[in-house]
């Protein structure tokens, strides 16, 4: 029954706090450039990310009629199953951890490794030349990134000698590794920017070179 609520409270924990970022994004970016930002939704937009929820909900969950129904359903369910099974295996206090795995570290990079799967998936199924090129553009860079995100981590398994994360938060009692391997943390930090996909390796949204239709017409 306590392991039972310690992965609800896990699930909670990080979904809370994935919503929470969101919104301290968007009120950043607001600021940055010099605008309002979320300002509706609840005092200083806190209730935003229900909103968008709620919106989500409601909203039609169209399949295009030439795609692969039930791939094209599959794809996102892989990368979001993946993303909450990364953190079984993250130790969050004494006791408070989903699973205590010997190859915990090598888990890690596994289940990050699945969502090249999922990007691949989507636009196969999609039966879209367009998506299938985009998709492809997005998986290889998470797969050119990867190769550095698992040599980044090779110094802290000889520092700690295992891959087991509990072991290694243990072995930083006295010093953080990042004192130790400040190389092998830059490393690792660009390359979690470029898995996620955030600035400046936002390259498979490409969202700086999309504009509204309406700007399409306007003469340069």
């Amino acid at each position: 029954m306590q392991h039972i609520w310690i992965v609800l409270g896990v699930l909670f924990v990080f979904l809370n706090i994935a919503a929470g970022l969101i919104w301290v994004e968007r009120r950043l970016l607001a600021m940055w450039q010099d605008r309002l930002g979320p300002n509706r939704a609840g005092p200083l937009g806190l209730m935003i990310v229900l909103a968008d929820t709620l919106k989500l909900f409601f909203k039609e969950d169209w399949i295009p009629p030439f795609a692969d129904k039930w791939v094209f359903i599959l794809a996102p369910a892989i990368v979001v199953a993946s993303v909450l099974m990364s953190f079984v295996i993250i130790p969050f206090a004494p006791g408070i951890l989903v699973a205590d795995l010997n190859v915990g570290l090598l888990f890690f990079l596994a289940m990050s490794s699945l969502g090249v799967y999922s990007i691949v998936l989507g636009g196969w199924a999609s039966n879209n030349k367009y998506s299938l090129l985009g998709a492809l553009r997005g998986a290889s860079q998470m797969i050119a990134y990867e190769v550095f995100m698992g040599l980044s981590l090779m110094g802290v398994v000889m520092l700690s000698r295992s891959f087991n994360l509990a072991e290694i938060v243990a072995a930083q009692e006295k010093v953080w590794f990042i004192f130790l391997q400040p190389v092998g943390f830059i490393i690792f930090f660009i390359a979690g920017l470029a898995e996620t996909h955030r600035l400046p390796f936002d390259i498979p949204e490409s969202e700086s070179e999309l504009m509204p239709a309406s700007m399409r017409s306007i003469p340069v």
